[in-house]
This record gives structure tokens, sequence and C-alpha cells, in this order.
């Protein structure tokens, strides 16, 4: 802020000029003083100037509404929506999501720096206050091959740009524990720009949580149990409640949630789906949970903005008070956070009917020497090591079972719910392909395919028979990446993402029009209900997360980090 900007902003706090915007006679909830107060809101260049009485160039009837922070996302990937930045701000705008801390490193998975250019870029200009964390594990292990390598001294130019934040979620926790040379080198060069950094401590616990901490790592979203998240609050970690479209772990999270830790705790969605953003909405859905839950008002919106605000170095964010930046919501009905209008700096959203023109990442799915014999999966015997997925979780069990063997090959079998699931790379064509057996979404016929795949972002396939399954992986290279499902040797739905295999720039609307035709087309499958099967298999490919996945490279344990047979 310049001189003559904060002397305007200093005669608009003393009424000596018109503040630009006044919200009069409006109840607002302090997140200092937990207490609604009624007043006048004065607005000018952007920032709250004042709180009494005042008289503005444009005044709005505040007495029918109450006035909240707006929300902050702090953990999403915007990729997950498979919108493109500038579009995936007309999804939670309205929603009263005013600013969110993102990590691109699904597009750079695939397509390394310029990916991340390409992400910025799309989001310069736009309303919602985008933050970006540098990704830290670009790939996120060796045990699988992606498109793009990043080194320190790649990312070390991006910290330099306005929208860079920090260190994304470092997932390679072996390589923090042995103090490897590469990432001790990215570490480095965010703690010298003091920049935070944020973990990704799946299963971690005891001395694995001190090591992070000595890392400089101070953020974790991946607790699935209410014991996890205290133990990281009592070393003094901030702890996302991560509500996704695969992994919902809000409810259980909230067990362990208590006033004495809640300043150490946030909200994130980490991986939502466009259907989701819509139909149940972002950050407000975890408010509006959490008052049925009984927690006050008061610590539901400190979780929801100003925590956020604090772990990240966020000046002027998540409060309603004299200096800091207007950025609010003015609800109809506290209760039940029915969003009436949304603004951000001092200016109320409008969705924009405009689709920008932007450069696309085409023709990302290069087979190169795949073919379909190598879908095939020799066994030694019936007995098998089985990924079984866990409806609404993205970590999977380790089961061992008997399956169906033809002529000492693996054969799909619907009545025991054991498929044949292949992860194909689609990079550099070298025509690697892992193939496992999969249990949990009771897929009676036909065959999926996609090259949302975290995080190395291959092609993932479940299906009945090969014939389907090479059909659905064929058509994903015709279409340059996306969702495709085939039955019977033909291409029933398909969904288009030109931007790496990721995205697409069309609005969220005509989006999700086009999502819920391919959902139409997936029931015809028989697939499970329970949970949202295609974000679930897009995370079945992260090895990373426990206990048993599949890479373009095998079959892979993450609880003893090896690869394994299928066979037993």
């Amino acid at each position: 802020m310049n001189i003559p900007t904060l002397t305007e902003n200093i005669k608009a706090a003393r009424n000596d000029i018109l503040p630009e915007l006044v919200i009069k006679n409006v109840k607002f909830v302090n997140v200092f003083s937990d207490e609604i107060e009624q007043a006048d809101v004065a607005v000018h260049n952007g920032r709250f100037v004042g709180i009494g009485r005042y008289k503005g160039i444009k005044e709005i009837d505040g007495t029918a509404y109450t006035m909240v922070p707006g929300l902050i996302d702090a953990h999403v990937h915007i990729e997950s929506s498979m919108l493109s930045p500038s579009q995936f701000q007309k999804a939670v705008l309205p929603r009263g999501i005013t600013t969110i801390v993102t990590d691109p490193h699904e597009i750079a998975n695939v397509t390394g720096t310029e990916g991340i250019r390409w992400m910025l870029d799309d989001s310069k200009d736009c309303m919602l206050n985008y933050h970006f964390q540098l990704p830290s594990c670009v790939p996120a292990t060796s045990f699988e091959d992606n498109g793009a390598t990043l080194t320190a001294k790649d990312l070390e130019p991006f910290y330099q740009d306005e929208l860079v934040l920090g260190l994304a979620e470092v997932m390679d926790f072996p390589a923090v524990l042995n103090a490897r040379t590469d990432m001790m080198e990215k570490l480095h060069g965010a703690i010298s720009h003091g920049v935070p950094i944020d973990g990704h401590g799946a299963g971690l616990s005891g001395n694995d949580i001190n090591v992070y901490l000595t890392a400089g790592i101070t953020t974790d979203h991946e607790c699935v149990k209410p014991e996890e998240m205290i133990e990281r609050v009592r070393r003094g970690m901030y702890v996302m409640l991560r509500e996704g479209s695969a992994a919902r772990n809000l409810h259980e999270l909230l067990k362990g949630y208590s006033k004495e830790i809640s300043n150490r705790l946030l909200f994130c969605t980490d991986d939502k789906h466009i259907d989701d953003l819509l139909e149940e909405g972002s950050i407000d859905y975890h408010v509006r949970e959490c008052l049925k839950e009984g927690i006050d008002i008061y610590s539901v919106m400190r979780m929801a903005s100003l925590n956020a605000a604090q772990c990240y170095g966020l000046k002027g964010k998540g409060a309603i008070a004299p200096g800091y930046d207007a950025d609010f919501i003015l609800l109809n009905d506290l209760e039940t956070f029915a969003v009436e209008s949304v603004f951000v700096a001092g200016k109320q959203y409008e969705e924009e009917a405009a689709t920008r023109e932007t450069e696309h990442f085409e023709n990302t799915v290069r087979l190169g020497s795949y073919h379909k014999g190598l879908l095939a999966l020799p066994m030694s015997g019936d007995q098998a090591r089985v990924i079984e997925v866990m409806p609404n979780s993205i970590v999977t069990k380790n089961s061992q079972t008997t399956v169906k063997v033809e002529n000492g090959l693996f054969v799909s079998d619907p009545a025991t719910d054991c498929i044949k699931m292949a992860v194909v790379e689609r990079h550099k064509g070298t025509g690697s392909v892992g193939v496992g057996i999969v249990k949990g979404f009771q897929l009676k016929k036909g065959a999926i395919a996609t090259t949302i795949a975290h995080d190395s972002h291959n092609i993932i396939c479940i299906g009945t028979n090969d014939d389907d399954m090479d059909a659905a992986i064929r058509e994903l290279e015709s279409i340059g990446g996306g969702i495709t499902i085939a039955c019977n040797g033909e291409i029933l739905a398909s969904l288009s993402l030109p931007v790496a295999g990721l995205m697409t720039t069309v609005s969220p609307q005509e989006l999700n029009e086009n999502y819920s035709e391919l959902l139409e087309a997936l029931d015809t499958l028989g697939i499970t209900t329970e949970f949202s099967p295609l974000l679930t298999l897009s995370f079945l490919a992260l090895p990373v997360i426990p206990s048993l996945k599949l890479t373009n490279q095998g079959l892979f344990d993450v609880d003893t980090f090896q690869f394994v047979e299928v066979s037993l």
C-alpha cells in the first residue's frame, strides 16, 4: 500500500471522506472476542476501515444479514476439480471461499515447470485470492514413472512470483528421514526464503513427527484418526481437517475436537470433484457440518479462516476488523450458513460468463509401445495380494484372497468382486504397464480408464475383461486424456480433459453436465454407489498412501516401501 492510499484510508476511517462501501447495521462475527456485534462496517480501497457509525458512497442495508470473514481452503489441488484456475473460482466463490492455498503438483507431474507457470498465469487477475505452494515431490517417489522431475534449482525462480507462498506437501518421508540431498536442498530453499512448508504425514507418529517438525514442516492434512490429530497439535503442528470427494475425514476427526486445540486446526478439501463442489460445497460444507455438531460459530470461523491466515502468514485475512482485507460473506441465515453475497477486497462477486482463451497442454497421452498383451497377469497359483478399497478413504487394505485363474492367467471375477487393474505409462510411450487385482468397486461389466491417477497421472484402468480395458485405454489417447467408459468393445461415454489430461477450460456448469452424462454411463456397469468410484480409482496408483497400491512399475507395498508380487 502506498502513502496516498494509506492516507486516504485513514481519512475514511475518521469519516472525513466517505468510504466506498458501508454495510449498515449488520451483525458480524467477531473472531477475536467470541461475540456477535452489530454496527456499520466501512470498506475503502479493499480494506475494512471502520466499525461503528458510518455513511458511505454506497450503502447496503445489512439489517437482515450476518457478516462473516471469507473462507480459506488451506490445501486444495485445483486439478482434481477438473477445472482450470480461472474457471475454478466460479465454483467456489459463490460458496464464500475467497482464498485458497493450492499445490499444482498434479499438472507438474505431467508437464513440469511449464505446467506450474500455466497455473500461475491462469490465476492472475482472478477475483479469488490464489496462493501457490511449490510442488516438493515431482515425482512423488522413484517407484513410478511420471512426465517430469523438479529439483530445488527448478523451483527457485518461482519464489519470486507474487502468488507463490511456500513449499507444498512433502510426501517422500523416507527422503526427509534419511536427509537425502535432493530433499534437503528443497527444504533449505524454502527455509532460506522464510516460507511455510506443508507436510503429508500419512501413518506417521511418534519420532517421525519430531523429524518432520525438525525439518521445518509445520502442517499435515493426512490425519484420519483423532489421536493422530491431537498428537500433531501437541507438537505444535497445524492440522487440516480434510473433507474431499474420496478422503472424508472431517467427522471422524471432530471426535477429537476440543476448544483447547482448535487454534491449530484448519479446513481443507484437498481433492474434490466438480459434482461435489457444486452440490455439496467446499469449505462452506465444513462450516455447516461443524455447526451441526454443536461447535460454536466463533471457533468454526477461526478454523475456516483466521487459523489458515495465521498458519500461512496471510496478513489481513481471516477477520472483520479495521486494517484487514475486506473479504467477507453476507449470510441470510447463520445456522445453515446460507450465502446471500460474497465480497473480495470490497467488491461483490458476480459470475463471469466469458471463458479465457488459454494455451493447452494437448497430446500428453503417448502410448508408444503399449499393446493389449501387456494387460495379461500371470499367476503361479490362485492365492493373491489384492488391493481392497475402503469407502470414502484413499487408504487401502492389503488383502490376501483366492482369485480366479485360467491357463495360468488371472481372470476378473465380478462374482467375487476381484477385478483386474492396470497402470499404463503415458508420458514417454515406454510401454511400461503394471497389472494387479482390486476389490471393492463391485464392477459387473466393462472397463473404466482415466489419465487422472495421483500423482504421476499415468493411465489407470479397471475392467472385467482385457478387450474393454484396451478400448478404454486407446480412447484416452484419441481424446487427449480424461475419463472414458467402455463395454462390449464400444465406448459408452468419454470426458475430454485437454489440459494435460487433467483439466478443461469450460465453465463449471458445462463440465458438470458432461460429467453427469459420464456418471450415467458408469451406472450401467453396476459399479458401487457407496463412494465416489472415479476419485477413489484415481488414488490407487499413489505409492505414499498405505497400504497397497499399483504403479506402472508394479504392485507396491507402502507399509514396507517395496514392490511385491501379486501371486502369493
